[in-house]
């Protein structure tokens, strides 16, 4: 299971709303590389593979490939915006270690 806060939510309807999109899914994602290995991706697209888990959270359609959902499960998706650092932040319980700015991370 992937989960979105409502602020991580309302952000991507925001962004859709920003950029004439619609009929969008956002893919959530894992690719390897930065400083501790993997980082995470998001993008907008139309169209869904065959293999892909599909999450309706809050009204947003987030989809998932089965080789980064292994490194996803049970992440919640959240958007701080705050003297730090304003984004979207991964709360991943898979992460063993994870990168200062929080974009990279090991499992």
């Amino acid at each position: 299971m992937i989960t979105l806060t409502e602020n991580a939510a309302n952000e991507v309807k925001r962004l859709m709303q920003a950029q004439n999109l619609t009929d969008v899914n956002l893919r959530m994602g894992v690719k390897g590389g930065g400083c501790s290995g993997m980082s995470y991706t998001l993008n907008f697209e139309s169209d869904t593979r065959d293999q892909d888990q599909v999450f309706d959270v809050h009204g947003v359609k987030v989809v998932v490939d089965p080789k980064s959902l292994l490194y996803l499960e049970g992440t919640t998706l959240d958007f701080v915006n705050g003297l730090e650092g304003t984004g979207f932040k991964f709360i991943n319980p898979n992460a063993t270690r994870s990168c200062g700015c929080g974009s990279s991370f090991s499992a």
